[in-house]
């Protein structure tokens, strides 16, 4: 039996209809104020724009590249130690905003990929490459290393722990 697609409503478009008109209104009563929060808002879109970018190139990238089989081969739940070097180093090296990395984790997820790694991904994104000569000139390289050392563990502890609290997912 096949299924009718569902409809799509326009809750989207009344949603931005509403609030063209409200910067509309906002424009009519305080103009200055207006013109502030839209640059406001065009600097945000431009600083997000660029990440987007590249979050849906690796989208594009992850699925001409990694079909399924070969995602639950290094990912997956037989993926072993590579699996968490793999996502450890992924987090350690990701850049830009978390939501931004959402929807190819949900990708690689429904590809086969462990929550468990997903979790480590997130947490070991508390590690910042860029910052480490700071952290190093301010803390030291003991407490630098140590500190990096804690959050790798960690970020292993907390997969673990979320993949034995998650529920089981049902196709």
């Amino acid at each position: 039996m096949v299924s009718e697609p569902q409809r799509k409503g326009y809750g989207g478009w009344i949603f931005l209809a509403v609030v063209l008109a409200a910067y509309g209104l906002a424009g009519v009563i305080e103009p200055e104020k207006t013109v502030h929060a839209l640059a406001f808002f065009s600097h945000v879109v431009g600083q997000v724009l660029p990440v987007l970018g590249l979050v849906f190139l690796l989208l594009f990238v992850a699925h001409v590249l990694l079909e399924p089989d070969r995602i639950k081969s290094y990912l997956g739940q037989r993926s072993g130690f590579t699996g968490w070097i793999a996502a450890v180093c992924a987090g350690v090296l990701s850049m830009g905003p978390v939501y931004a990395w959402y929807p190819l984790l949900k990708d690689l997820r429904q590809e086969g990929m462990r929550i468990a790694l997903i979790a480590a991904f997130l947490y070991s994104r508390a590690i910042k490459l860029h910052l480490l000569p700071l952290m190093i000139h301010y803390f030291g390289w003991s407490y630098t290393l140590v500190l990096c050392c804690y959050l790798i563990g960690f970020s292993v502890m907390t997969g673990m722990t979320v993949e034995k609290l998650a529920l089981p997912r049902h196709p």
